[in-house]
This record gives structure tokens, sequence and C-alpha cells, in this order.
């Protein structure tokens, strides 16, 4: 039997009860929420399961809870039957702990059969109604796996900081593949509309065969829950918020 992969780095352990897929798709506690409304979306309409946690040491941590009962702020969900792990992580990383993070997270993945990693993510930029699209920043060889045949156009140019900038970085020079979907968002939370688009973005990509149509609904219901994360990103230092600049 193998031995469920673990990985320590610093202030992040990420811990895994039992083979991960061979994708891994994530979505972080970030301004416009859809990324993380995505994937929450995902676990729930894939009928996925808990299979894994990260554990964070040396940050303010958030305990979310739900009826009573707490959960990890960042939590990992798996089928046996898909190749494709989710990642809902619903705790705030600085860009000052991104590089841990995604240490631990490289480790993890070395641990694992994971051969690619991507996030869903939503960019608080200014847009017209014909921005309302997604866009990629992707590896060469995320884009010949993945993207050749999609009409997912690129991000023009811009850079990107953060645990997405580590984790294209790392994406680079070794094996795994390394994708950020992204899409502008607007100020509320959850943007709804924008997490459509990210849904429908890992469903062709990754050939889930998701429908949109109660995310509307469902975005409706996590709407408070959501809404205290984004007063919680705000009241965060200059210091500590992602200077996310992409540009179209």
């Amino acid at each position: 039997m193998a031995k469920p992969p673990t990985a320590d780095a610093g202030s992040f352990r990420f811990t895994h009860d039992s083979e991960p897929g061979e994708s891994l798709l994530c979505g972080f506690s970030e301004f416009g929420l859809a990324g993380l409304t995505a994937v929450d979306y995902l676990v729930d309409h894939l009928d996925l399961e808990q299979t894994g946690y990260v554990a964070a040491d040396d940050l303010p941590a958030i305990t979310p809870f739900e009826n009573g009962t707490p959960r990890h702020h960042t939590r990992l969900f798996s089928r046996p039957d898909l190749d494709v792990t989710v990642l809902v992580g619903e705790l705030f990383v600085p860009v000052s702990a991104a590089e841990p993070f995604t240490s631990a997270l490289a480790d993890w993945l070395d641990a694992s059969d994971i051969t690619e990693v991507a996030v869903l993510s939503g960019v608080p930029i200014a847009h017209g109604p014909e921005d309302h699209r997604t866009f990629y920043v992707a590896t060469e060889d995320y884009q010949n796996a993945r993207l050749a045949d999609t009409d997912i156009p690129p991000m023009g140019n811009g850079f990107l900081d953060g645990v997405k900038a580590s984790l294209l970085e790392r994406g680079i020079d070794s094996p795994f593949r390394a994708a950020v979907f992204s899409t502008p968002v607007h100020a509320q939370a959850p943007d709804a509309e924008a997490a459509v688009r990210l849904v429908e973005t890992a469903s062709d990509v990754y050939d889930l065969d998701v429908d949109t149509g109660p995310l509307e609904a469902f975005a409706a219901e996590v709407a408070d829950h959501y809404e205290q994360l984004s007063e919680h990103l705000a009241e965060t230092t200059e210091d500590e918020r992602p200077d996310d600049r992409m540009f179209m």
C-alpha cells in the first residue's frame, strides 16, 4: 500500500490520505473570490470527497465552520474515478508567504503522481463587457497538452506575483505543467458571473461536463460566508495584499 503523500516546507504542511489525481485545480481566497467560488462549486457538483488538507503554522489562521462544525481552511478533494484533485483555499496567503507555500506544494507534488497544476483566479481590473471571458497564462508544455484545441485566449502581457507567480515560475523549469486561468471580476463577492466563466473553462479544459446553471443560486448561498472573507481581505495591510497586475 502506497504511503499517503505529505509535505512540509516551512510554515505549510500538505497531507493527503490517498493518491491524488494527475491534475490539481486550485482556487484561493482573493479579491472577487471567483476562483474560490468556482472550485467550491466543482467540489459540490462533481461529488468530490475531502481527501487531504493544508496546515499553516506561522500565519494568522482562520477556521471556517458550518452548522457548528469546524473544518480546515485549505482542503483537498478527490474522487477515485476522476484524474482531477481540487484544492479549496479559504486562507488568504500573503505575498510574503507565497514561496514557502509553493515549496510545500512542490514537495507534495514530487511525492505524488500529479503532473500539472492550474489556478482559477479572478482579477479586479477595469474592464468592459468584451473582456468578460477567461484568459490564460501557462507554461508551454501546458499549452501544448491542454490548450491546443480550445479557444481560450492568452493574457497579452503583464506580470503576476504571490502564489500564482511562484507556481508558474516553478513550472517553467520543472517537470510539472502550470497554468493560471484568469477572468476580470467586479467588486461584489462572490462574483457569480466570473465564477461561471472559470467553471466553464475548467469543464472545457478537463472535460468535466459540469452544468453551470445552478451556480447563480449556489453563489447566493455562500455569499454571506465569502463576504466575511472579503472583509477580512480588505482589512489586511497594503504590504500583505496581493499586487496582482495583469494586462489584457
